[in-house]
């Protein structure tokens, strides 16, 4: 039978409390996709119409496109747009069996001599994509787009042959990193959360947090930006925080930053809702419809990580 879920509660209005501020915002704002994940994950709702809603961005070749990650437009399958089908799938737990297998066959399709995912498929070229993800005819593997895949995939004990060479690249990029970027550095915690050699991985994330640190990546004071300058290539105060690495209490990354430290990050997360109940993008917005599909899913992002450390968000 299929999981179908309650019929969600009508919110309070006036809204009270950030999460009705916040359920109010997905409901004036969001795709149907994220409308039925603030549901499954805050009002009881249930996982059948999250997948039901995904479906509609999956292709024929396993991949999803469709503008499922919204800086990249058109209908074609991307190694990104899939990466975020996987996030949806794990958190309604549904990342596994033939659906797993079929993104795998995408995968080893569209995979490099080395065995990891390009950022971006060559078949993105005459759709809209942000100006921030130039499509290239021979585009090397990438960590940004590889570790959070076989992350979650490992998490989901997902066995596949296409894992075994890209889960070697990972560790051979993870461990290697002498220079990065908080993107970079976010994927390689999302492979280094759920490798299945967790002694190696504690190993790998100590050395990325003290890279972190040395490098400045992460925004530790959020009254004092200045002291954090921003990436390369990074929109005006697209800064980072501890919280942006570890999105639980559980993940590696926590290990990086003091109780204090983190405190003060989830004080500015928390701080970040906006007046009309959603949290801010803070990259690059190059077009109206990116930006507005965009909002919903970082505010559930939001949500998911106080709830995760405890934070009151009701």
């Amino acid at each position: 039978m299929a999981d179908t879920g309650a019929v969600p509660t009508p919110p309070t209005s006036p809204p009270q409390g950030p999460l009705a501020r916040a359920e109010r915002f997905v409901w004036l704002t969001a795709r149907v996709l994220e409308q039925h994940l603030f549901a499954h994950h805050f009002r009881g709702g249930g996982a059948g119409p999250v997948e039901t809603a995904l479906d509609a961005y999956r292709n024929a070749d396993g991949g999803y496109g469709h503008g499922l990650e919204p800086d990249l437009r058109g209908p074609v399958s991307q190694p990104l747009h899939t990466a975020r089908a996987l996030r949806v799938l794990d958190a309604v737990g549904r990342c596994g069996g033939r659906r797993a297998e079929d993104v795998c066959r995408y995968l080893t399709s569209v995979s490099t001599a080395d065995g990891a995912l390009p950022a971006i498929h060559p078949g993105q070229r005459g759709y809209p994509a942000a100006p921030f993800v130039p499509v290239v005819d021979d585009p090397p593997g990438e960590l940004l787009a590889t570790g959070p895949v076989v992350g979650l995939l490992h998490r989901s004990e997902v066995w596949h042959a296409w894992l075994f060479r890209a889960t070697d690249f990972c560790w051979r990029a993870a461990e290697s990193l002498e220079r990065s970027h908080p993107y970079e550095v976010q994927a390689a915690v999302a492979f280094l959360d759920h490798a299945p050699d967790r002694a190696r991985a504690e190993a790998a994330a100590d050395r990325l947090g003290r890279l972190v640190r040395r490098r400045r990546l992460a925004a530790l004071d959020p009254d004092d930006l200045d002291t954090c300058p921003v990436a390369p290539g990074y929109a005006p105060g697209e800064h980072h925080f501890p919280h942006d690495y570890a999105r639980t209490p559980g993940s590696l990354a926590r290990a990086w930053f003091t109780d204090e430290e983190m405190a003060r990050s989830l004080d500015f997360l928390s701080a970040e809702q906006q007046e009309d109940g959603g949290w801010p993008v803070r990259w690059r917005q190059w077009a109206p419809g990116p930006s507005l599909e965009a909002r919903p899913m970082v505010t559930i992002e939001a949500l998911r990580t106080l709830e995760a450390y405890g934070r009151p968000v009701g």
